[in-house]
């Protein structure tokens, strides 16, 4: 029964995650609130994983996420579930898209769906952000900034903008790091 879900609400992601795998993110945290079987933190950290590994990061989370609540068969419905509804459209937008890519109201469609698509990646993001940085369960104000986390974060993150090596140095380097700090 499970799988079921599994590969239902991932078909419903997959239809509406406009944007690529980042801009699941918000959905798999409506998911982690409706069903036992997935956390925020299992979200987390399925996401850090889908985005070191090769592949496509929407698949990747599925797998991962589909893999924890219910093994392989888990895993395997959630990426049929995930993949399904962009190999129907993208089969069928291949074929019109011929005789409607100069028309100026589907222009103005794909011009409108960006910043949609932006805005549920920059929410993910924030959302991210909160759960890695972010200790709501402490009542001083000090305490509910993960200080290890942020400094890792900010020595990435510049990192990042000086030197613009492959992703994989940096996840690597932020493994090395939390393993040494013991995060």
């Amino acid at each position: 029964m499970i799988c079921l879900i599994i590969v239902a609400e991932f078909f419903k992601i997959g239809l509406f995650a406009v944007g690529g795998g980042l801009a699941t993110i918000p959905f798999l945290f409506q998911l982690a609130d409706k069903y036992p079987w997935l956390t925020l933190e299992t979200v987390t950290t399925t996401q850090a994983i889908a985005q070191s590994m090769p592949g496509a990061i929407g698949v990747n989370t599925a797998a991962g996420v589909g893999f924890y609540a219910a093994g392989v068969a888990g895993a395997l419905f959630a990426v049929l579930g995930e993949i399904t509804p962009a190999v129907v459209i993208i089969s069928l937008v291949a074929r019109a898209l011929d005789a409607f890519k100069g028309n100026t109201s589907v222009q103005a469609v794909f011009s409108g769906m960006r910043p949609a698509a932006t805005g549920l990646l920059a929410a993910a993001g924030f959302g991210v952000i909160k759960l890695s940085l972010w200790n709501e369960a402490v009542s001083a104000w000090f305490d509910m900034f993960r200080w290890k986390e942020c400094l890792l974060f900010a020595g990435i993150f510049i990192l990042i903008r000086i030197f613009k090596l492959h992703p994989v140095v940096y996840i690597a380097a932020a493994g090395l790091a939390g393993a040494l700090l013991r995060l």
